[in-house]
């Protein structure tokens, strides 16, 4: 239910609010358990650019296309991945023209921080809320996240 601004200066409170605030407190927790594990060089924007390239790599024009947002924007974050090592993109065998980008040593092993660090997030909030209700609120994000 949608709570209107009030006269006392109070937020709105609404289901995108809350969505937005649970993201950045789960953002948080995980920048700051990548850093703790040794990866100073972690960032939301490098997150979000990382959630997108597959294990294996891809292409550099097809992840700019699967990113929704400007060529500029994600070389920019490119480049930085690259020289931080986590990344490196290399001549695509199929087209002269194309990169791709694939994940290093020290990327591969930031993944596997990342993903360790993901399960401990879920497991202290399924003891926070309960693993019915955990279960649940991952449901229906996935759900919302279908759109429809």
């Amino acid at each position: 239910m949608v709570k209107e601004l009030d006269e006392n200066g109070d937020l709105p409170e609404h289901v995108g609010w809350l969505l937005w605030q649970a993201n950045r407190a789960w953002l948080q927790d995980f920048v700051g358990a990548m850093h703790a594990a040794g990866h100073g060089w972690f960032s939301d924007a490098r997150a979000a650019l990382m959630g997108h390239i597959p294990r294996d790599g891809i292409r550099q024009s097809a992840l700019i296309e699967r990113v929704g947002t400007s060529k500029q924007a994600v070389q920019q974050v490119l480049d930085g991945l690259e020289a931080e090592g986590v990344i490196a993109r290399v001549p695509d065998p199929g087209d002269r023209r194309g990169r791709l980008v694939r994940y290093t040593d020290r990327g591969r092993a930031a993944l596997r921080d990342a993903d360790r660090v993901k399960a401990e997030i879920e497991r202290r909030y399924a003891q926070r809320i309960g693993p019915d209700r955990m279960a649940a609120l991952s449901e229906a994000l996935r759900a919302l996240g279908q759109g429809g």
